[in-house]
C-alpha cells in the first residue's frame, strides 16, 4: 500500500495532522474558541453595564484611577532608570501628574465622572459643529453622511450638557458598556468564524487524503486535464499518419 502511494507521488494526510505551516488545527480551533469565550464574557458584561449604568460609571472611574496610578509608578521607575539624562525631570513630572490624578479619581470618583462627562459633551459638541461646517464648505461625495454625523454629535453634546451634572451618573458607564458590548461581539464573531473556517479546511484535507490515495482534492482534476491534453495531442497526430498512409497506397498503385 505504501509502495503504491509512493509510486504515485502522493501523500495521505491523517486526521489531526499539522498543516504546512506547522500549526495544529485542533490547537488553532481551541485558541479561537477561547477568543469567542472572551468575547461572550465581554458582551455579557456590556449588557449588564447598560442595565446598571450607575455601577458601570463608578467601576470605570475606579478602573481609570488605578490605571493612572500604575502608569505613574511605571513612569517614575523609568525616570529613575534614566537619571542623569535630559528625560529625567520630564519623566518625574509626568509620573507625579499621573499619581496625583489617580489618587484624586480614586478618592472622588463622582467628581471625576462629572469632569469627564463635561469634557465628553464639549468634545461631541465641537466635533459635531466642525463636521457640519466642513461638510457644507467642502461639499464632498460623503456630504450627507458627514452632515448626519455632525448633527448627531451636536445633539448628543447638547443633551448631555442639558442634564449635567446628573447625566454624569450614567453617561460614562453607558459609553463604557457599549464599548465592551461591541468589542465582545467582534471577538465572538471572529472566534466562531475562524473555528468554522478551520473545520472546513480540516474536512477538505481529510476528504482529499481519502480520495483515491491523493493528498489534495485538486489532484484528480489536474490529472484529468493532463490526460485530456495528452489524448488531444495523440488525436492530432492521427490525421497526419492517415495522410501519409494514403499517399503511400497511391504511390504503390501507380507503380
Amino acid at each position: 500500500m505504501f509502495g503504491r502511494d509512493k509510486a504515485r507521488g502522493t501523500t495521505r494526510v491523517p486526521a489531526g495532522a499539522q498543516g504546512p505551516d506547522g500549526a495544529d488545527p485542533k490547537a488553532l480551533s481551541r485558541g479561537f474558541g477561547l477568543l469567542a469565550l472572551l468575547g461572550a464574557v465581554l458582551a455579557l458584561g456590556g449588557l449588564v453595564g447598560l442595565v446598571y449604568a450607575g455601577v458601570a460609571t463608578l467601576t470605570s472611574m475606579l478602573l481609570f484611577g488605578w490605571l493612572l496610578l500604575v502608569g505613574g509608578v511605571v513612569a517614575l521607575l523609568h525616570a529613575v532608570q534614566s537619571r542623569g539624562t535630559s528625560f529625567f525631570w520630564l519623566g518625574v513630572v509626568v509620573a507625579a501628574l499621573n499619581l496625583a490624578a489617580g489618587v484624586v479619581v480614586i478618592r472622588r470618583p463622582d467628581a471625576a465622572a462629572e469632569t469627564l462627562t463635561m469634557f465628553a459633551a464639549l468634545l461631541f459638541l465641537t466635533g459635531g459643529v466642525f463636521r457640519l461646517v466642513g461638510s457644507v464648505v467642502v461639499r464632498g461625495p460623503q456630504m450627507a453622511v458627514t452632515l448626519l454625523q455632525g448633527a448627531f454629535g451636536v445633539l448628543l453634546g447638547v443633551l448631555v450638557l442639558a442634564e449635567w451634572p446628573s447625566s454624569s451618573q450614567y453617561v460614562i458607564g453607558t459609553f463604557f458598556s457599549l464599548a465592551l458590548l461591541f468589542d465582545g461581539l467582534g471577538l465572538l464573531a471572529t472566534g466562531i468564524g475562524a473555528r468554522r473556517i478551520i473545520s472546513l479546511v480540516s474536512d477538505g484535507r481529510s476528504d482529499g487524503g481519502s480520495d483515491g490515495g491523493s493528498g489534495r482534492p485538486g489532484d484528480a482534476v489536474l490529472n484529468t486535464e493532463r490526460d485530456d491534453r495528452l489524448g488531444g495531442g495523440r488525436e492530432a497526430v492521427q490525421p497526419e499518419e492517415t495522410v501519409k498512409q494514403t499517399q503511400a497506397d497511391q504511390d504503390q498503385s501507380r507503380g
